[in-house]
């Protein structure tokens, strides 16, 4: 093993403040009640466009685009939360030589802002996304994008995300799946896909060999 691709969202960030910001502007401005984080949190991980398309309606959703995207573009960093030892874990995975990189449904321009904010962008080889790969997940374009940008074969990587589409998005592009709980998944729903499942971002220095291999 060699390589290890991250989903954002859930898995190295909490963004659910920002992104229930995001989605209650668009609904105040067409007159509907706000939604609690909870509720948002596990309606998130599909794009925009099907958020914006559950939240206020298909026939409202680009305007509901808009909306939230002015919004989240100003709170977006401030809104949005490292998980428990994130930058120690990244450092220790990265100490024993793997390549890594970062595959989301979420724009490219926010998670770069947020990871840099963070102090761990340097870490990454690429951050891909839905505009620059070309398809969201759980095609996967994005997953593919990664592993050429770190040099490794398929076999040689794992996806490591914390919703059903993420366990989905590695099986297609042939990668192995670790989850993370506390993300948009529940752990039951995460233990249904039949992949690995850690009960926090740090608990993978304990399944990850302590030198990567290939």
């Amino acid at each position: 093993m060699r390589g290890i691709i991250f989903d954002l969202d859930g898995t190295l960030v909490d963004g659910y403040q920002g992104i229930t910001s995001g989605v209650n502007a668009a609904r105040a401005s067409f007159g509907l009640p706000p939604l609690d984080e909870q509720d948002v949190r596990g309606r998130v991980g599909a794009g925009l466009s099907n958020l914006m398309d559950d939240v206020v309606g298909p026939e409202r959703s680009a305007a509901g685009a808009e909306i939230f995207r002015s919004v989240y573009d100003r709170i977006c960093v401030e809104q949005t939360h490292a998980v428990p030892a994130l930058a120690e874990t990244l450092a220790a995975i990265g100490a024993r030589g793997f390549k890594m990189s970062v595959a989301s449904n979420k724009p490219v321009a926010y998670s770069i802002r947020i990871l840099d904010r963070l102090g761990v962008l340097s870490m990454f080889d690429l951050i891909a996304g839905p505009e620059t790969a070309g398809a969201l997940k759980p095609e996967p374009p994005m997953i593919r994008a990664c592993l050429a940008a770190m040099r490794v074969l398929p076999e040689e990587a794992i996806y490591v995300g914390d919703m059903a589409i993420d366990a989905i998005a590695g099986e297609r592009a042939g990668v192995r799946v670790v989850l993370v709980c506390g993300g948009s998944t529940s752990p039951e729903g995460l233990r249904d896909t039949g992949h690995p499942v850690l009960n926090n971002l740090e608990e993978l220095l304990d399944v990850l060999p302590l030198e990567a291999r290939g």
